[in-house]
């Protein structure tokens, strides 16, 4: 003989207030939401629908805001960029990567390094890097220094 208290099928019920039935407007005064059906008196949001985002005549906000644009591309290169007259202040014969050019305040992130010419190198320096302009090259190589590649 089953028990009266066991857990069945048939004896499932939800928790006492957990199931709230749904509002049924334009059902009567005595409803509570007859008449105007919860929609107050007169205007456009008594009458009809209202667009989501509506601001009457007012341009609405997702069109005042310019759009995104564009969108960034997994695979491109991003480059910490020095020039080579900012290399002027490490001392002559020293070798410069990215390690010495952070200590020094040069580059702040952890991207690759790219070497641009603008400038003039006047002392005989190592320059490591990621990447090199053509001219950052000749100028680095002709003050009787050298470029590697990382």
């Amino acid at each position: 003989m089953p028990e009266e208290d066991a857990i069945r099928l048939e004896n499932l019920k939800p928790a006492p207030g957990s199931r709230k039935s749904r509002k049924r407007v334009g059902r009567g005064r005595s409803s509570g939401h007859g008449k105007t059906s919860g929609r107050g008196q007169k205007g456009q949001k008594a009458r009809d629908k209202v667009r989501l985002g509506s601001e009457g005549g007012q341009m609405p906000l997702f069109r005042r805001v310019p759009k995104l644009g564009g969108f960034k591309p997994l695979s491109k290169k991003y480059y910490e960029i020095v020039n080579v007259s900012e290399l002027s202040g490490f001392d002559s014969g020293s070798v410069v990567d990215p390690e010495a050019l952070r200590e020094a305040g040069l580059i702040k992130g952890k991207h690759s390094v790219k070497i641009l010419g603008d400038g003039e190198v006047s002392k005989v320096l190592v320059v490591r890097a990621h990447a090199f302009s053509r001219s950052a090259k000749e100028k680095i190589e002709a003050s009787g220094g050298r470029t590697e590649v990382i």
